[in-house]
């Protein structure tokens, strides 16, 4: 059994610990960012479900446009000012926020989380090889599964701070907000609102000031780089596109991200409709879905040195789909918990295709990578085409929210059905013993 100092020596104990802190701050920002597309809908009253979603558009479509850069950088410029770059885009997207409070407008804020999700694209695709590249190699998938163990950590954090921060501030709020009140009276308590969001990711961007400086001085930081600078971006698109395990894969993840971002955005929709509470009570169902899924992951991990990935990843996918048909059918208390069964199908599906889908990938796989990160933008996607669902099928009346968000579950039911049909293609063609 390899001891701790083989996997983390100690020459990188300080480097590691700083890259583990960013696995933990990313975890931090998307898990605080998906239950305020409801908030937002409190805060500017005009908003329709598809258009909070937007939310939602700009965040993961910024992974998407910036996948392809962020792997760029780490063939050129290496590692560490990957890293740094990433850090010092999602530091200014995060003091954007105060700003975008003062406007008092929706658009603002779409901007900062756009920027500031563009520097989660940059920092993960540099991070996650940087941690691999920097110790020893027949340790490397021990060492990055040890720092994304640090994720979820960062992920309850924001899911935390949403709820005693911002949704149970809000909530506090919301309930002045009664019919008669003046323009100014509903204008003070709009501002007030809106600096209760602004405070975590203006306060998220000043610590990880301390943490890009600390990466940038410290000496112990390997400089790690390619052996060819030049990304070769046409030739390797062109080996990629023919691949079609490959190309397959890129197509499952999309439908994955956009399902696991849509289960995450509309639970507290569905929660409060189907169970008629406020959006602070319902956010204890979505941490305990959100400690599910992180539990589950470890579960699966052990899972898998028994069966295939294949075999896990169809198994999941199918009782996913049939637990998205009781949300959708049967809903009530049962519809509520078999939501939060949902995220535990979902724990291994990112992981578990982007393995698939980089296996054979040689020298391409740097840019493969990035591919897969960029596939982050079916997040953006499908949880607007929810959204326009939700909106269609009556929800922006308070009283219809429940039903009309049960019956938007069909796009997270579509997904699973899709990442299914490509388990079992990527089964037909692994040719991996058995683990």
């Amino acid at each position: 059994m390899k001891k701790l100092s083989d996997i983390i020596p100690g020459n990188i104990v300080f480097p590691f610990i700083l890259l583990s802190t960013c696995f933990a701050m990313w975890g931090l920002s998307n898990n605080m960012t998906d239950p305020l597309v409801k908030a937002f809908l409190d805060i500017f009253p005009t908003l329709s479900n598809a258009q909070s979603a937007l939310i939602q558009n700009a965040f993961y479509g910024a992974y998407f446009c910036l996948g392809i850069p962020g792997a760029i950088i780490a063939r050129k410029y290496g590692y560490k000012k990957g890293v740094l770059a990433g850090l010092g885009m999602y530091i200014i997207g995060g003091l954007l926020f105060y700003p975008a409070s003062i406007m008092l407008q929706f658009e603002p804020f779409l901007i900062a989380f756009f920027v500031l999700a563009g520097g989660l694209s940059i920092l993960e695709t540099n991070a996650n090889p940087y941690i691999i590249a920097m110790g020893p190699e027949d340790t490397a998938t021990q060492r990055l599964n040890f720092a994304q163990s640090f994720n979820p950590v960062g992920s309850l954090i924001g899911l935390f701070v949403c709820k005693f921060a911002i949704l149970t501030k809000l909530d506090v709020i919301n309930e002045q907000k009664v019919d008669g009140l003046s323009d100014e009276a509903l204008l003070a308590i709009q501002m007030d609102q809106l600096e209760i969001v602004m405070k975590p990711y203006f306060i998220a961007a000043l610590v990880l000031i301390v943490l890009w400086v600390l990466i940038a001085t410290s000496k112990k930081m390997p400089e790690v780089k390619e052996h060819d600078a030049n990304a070769h971006l046409g030739t390797t698109l062109k080996r990629l596109f023919t691949n079609q395990n490959y190309v397959f894969a890129v197509i499952a993840q999309f439908f994955y991200v956009g399902a696991q971002i849509a289960v995450w955005t509309y639970t507290i929709h569905y929660i409060t409709g189907q169970l008629g509470i406020s959006n602070s009570e319902a956010m204890n169902y979505h941490m305990g879905a959100i400690i599910t899924f992180s539990v589950s992951r470890w579960i699966f991990t052990g899972l898998m040195r028994v069966f295939k990935p294949t075999t896990l990843l169809v198994a999941a996918s199918v009782l996913g789909a049939i637990l998205t048909c009781s949300v959708i059918f049967i809903q009530g208390i049962v519809g509520v918990y078999s939501l939060i069964c949902v995220s535990a199908c979902m724990s291994l599906m990112f992981p578990t295709i982007f393995g698939l889908g980089s296996r054979g990938l040689g020298e391409d796989t740097k840019i493969g990578a990035s591919g897969l990160i960029m596939a982050i933008l079916g997040g953006a996607l499908l949880t607007m085409l929810q959204g326009k669902l939700i909106d269609a099928f009556g929800g922006a009346d308070e009283a219809l929210l429940g039903a009309a968000t049960a019956k938007s579950y069909l796009v997270p039911l579509v997904c699973f059905v899709v990442i299914a049909v490509y388990g079992v293609f990527a089964g037909k063609t692994d040719n991996q013993p058995e683990a």
